[in-house]
């Protein structure tokens, strides 16, 4: 059903029934209401949702790859639950305007993820170790508003890459050469 509210919130705002989205998803609306008394409710959790499979794939990227691709794939899923709350935007005006707010903990689960990400690629040796993961957040929120709309996924991808860039760690520099100018250590990643 949430996955089913989010698609559906996300097309066509908070104007979409309850009883369409609890057609779409293969309940009767008893059920829905029986789980969310409130279309406020069903938005709230719908939105809850996107955020907690966000947040918990920050752990299984990292059971499948080595910590610094885990963290850019992590990014990618990132600008596509920017994409669904932008989409959600008036449905969850609903939910505030009703007394709640649906991003209370967001930030705080947003940077928990991120923070076992960095901590595995400053373990790994590949991400820098003076990276704070509140102000990847924020860089990560400003290129998804960089590059909002799917027509701009290009975009944001380049974009992506461009911070991971920033957060790898640097390498190493060895002796300087025959020239007297530095070259890269091969050793470092």
């Amino acid at each position: 059903m949430l996955d089913t509210a989010v698609r559906a919130f996300s097309r066509q705002g908070p104007e979409v029934t309850l009883e369409s989205i609890a057609r779409e998803a293969g309940v009767g609306i008893g059920t829905l209401y029986r789980h969310f008394p409130t279309r406020e409710a069903l938005v709230e959790a719908a939105y809850r949702n996107e955020l907690a499979k966000l947040c918990d794939a920050a752990d299984e990227l990292l059971t499948r790859l080595p910590p610094a691709e885990a963290t850019r794939a992590w990014m990618d899923r990132f600008v596509d639950y920017l994409a669904t709350k932008q989409g959600m935007a008036d449905a969850l005006r609903l939910v505030i305007a009703a007394g709640t707010n649906p991003y209370a903990q967001s930030r705080d689960l947003l940077v928990a993820a991120l923070t076992r990400l960095l901590a595995a690629g400053v373990a790994a040796g590949t991400i820098r170790p003076d990276v704070d993961p509140g102000d990847v957040l924020a860089g990560l929120g400003g290129m998804s508003l960089a590059a909002q709309g799917p027509e701009q996924r290009d975009l944001a991808g380049r974009l992506l890459d461009l911070l991971m860039a920033g957060l790898r760690r640097p390498l190493r520099r060895a002796a300087p050469g025959p020239s007297g100018v530095g070259r890269a250590d091969a050793g470092g990643p």
